[in-house]
């Protein structure tokens, strides 16, 4: 593969979670592999003029015009600096996009946004409100009943079948790569880590320490944690993620239940190691994942997983061992948390080194060489 280059599409490619830190971590394993890897984001289609997206109506307006230029603009420039780095003498230049942009060999489908509408209720509602919801379906449309794309790469299987069932006229061949974690950062923590980990975060001496980690509360299930440990007297829930209006919806909230003292709010954090490294358990009871990557990332510290069987979720975790895939009701996700706070030490031990074990067969490297063969296979065919 060593006249194979690779150029991803993103509007963000950093470190971190979300569809920017998919791409971040792929650059790596590319470059570790010896495979030349270039980027386009917002910045190389103008866009740095645009802010970043705030909370309130002012970032909702943001956000959506910086979705409308990458999808537009983004598109032209991409297309333009593809062509020119496929006439470069000899050049084997394969394109992944990761958001927006309508260009690039493989396009990566990181969720469905009509599926996450469905899934979450009041779907006509959740999209006339929502002029970025509409645009972004339009877009959609667009994308996949066109040529726009030659392979298309799911996350699950389950998203595949979504895709093709939402698109029926999908012209692209689908396949299943899934997402990865960092097996490295993400580690399970020394005992002294674990005991400053759990002080920082206020949660006392033998307490059951949730954490639920995410900025879309509703979509993840935010007030199902909440309500479900209301209930469990022994339960303590950090929240990491969400900006300060979110945030202050919850202390209203978690004031009603009157379990503010067991309630410790990050919001938006650089780093969730140290919540993950503070856990008995990660709860993720979300209504739709294309592939959260918090669920590996949780199993990569030891830590299992209370989730509902959707995304990622049901491929990657051994029910009852590493983790507890529940409804998502209150009873449902209660049971799952009671689970957690039944645990023994030994048994608690053992779910932290199988956790361990599922993660290590999700590395980047191994996500990476998937892509590359996909990637030399059409590279195969242009010559």
């Amino acid at each position: 593969m060593t006249d194979l280059r690779i150029l991803q599409i993103a509007p963000e490619i950093a470190p971190g979670s979300g569809v920017g830190g998919v791409a971040h971590h792929l650059e790596e394993a590319f470059e570790r592999a010896g495979v030349p890897t270039e980027r386009f984001t917002l910045a190389d289609a103008r866009g740095t003029w645009l802010p970043e997206p705030g909370p309130g109506l002012r970032g909702r307006l943001v956000l959506l015009a910086r979705v409308v230029w990458f999808s537009t603009v983004g598109t032209a420039l991409a297309h333009r600096r593809l062509a020119r780095a496929r006439r470069a003498p000899g050049a084997r230049v394969v394109s992944i996009c990761h958001n927006d942009v309508l260009a690039g060999d493989v396009y990566v489908n990181h969720g469905i946004l009509r599926v996450a509408m469905r899934a979450r209720g009041g779907y006509v509602w959740r999209m006339v409100r929502n002029p970025l919801h509409l645009f972004t379906a339009a877009r959609d449309a667009v994308r996949y009943r066109g040529r726009t794309h030659r392979v298309v790469v799911n996350l699950t299987s389950a998203e595949r079948e979504a895709l093709r069932a939402t698109y029926p006229h999908l012209r692209a061949p689908a396949v299943v790569i899934g997402n990865g974690v960092d097996v490295t950062r993400f580690a399970p923590p020394s005992p002294a880590e674990r005991a400053a980990a759990r002080a920082a975060a206020g949660v006392p001496d033998g307490a059951a320490h949730v954490v639920f980690v995410g900025h879309e509360f509703d979509r993840k299930g935010l007030d199902l944690v909440l309500e479900a440990a209301a209930d469990l007297p022994d339960v303590h829930v950090s929240v990491v993620g969400g900006t300060p209006d979110m945030l202050a919806d919850v202390r209203a909230r978690v004031a009603r239940l009157e379990t503010t003292d067991r309630v410790h709010l990050a919001g938006r954090v650089p780093d969730p190691r140290p919540w993950l490294h503070a856990a008995d358990a990660l709860a993720l009871p979300s209504a739709y994942e294309a592939n959260a990557l918090v669920v590996l990332e949780a199993l990569a510290c030891g830590v299992p997983v209370v989730a509902t069987p959707v995304g990622y979720a049901p491929d990657v975790l051994d029910d009852g061992r590493t983790g507890w895939l529940v409804d998502r009701t209150v009873d449902g996700v209660r049971k799952g948390l009671a689970a957690v706070v039944a645990l023994d030490d030994r048994a608690r031990l053992d779910a932290a080194r199988a956790a361990r074990a599922t993660a290590e067969r999700h590395g980047w490297d191994a996500v990476a060489r998937r892509y590359l063969a996909l990637a030399a296979e059409l590279a195969e065919v242009d010559r």
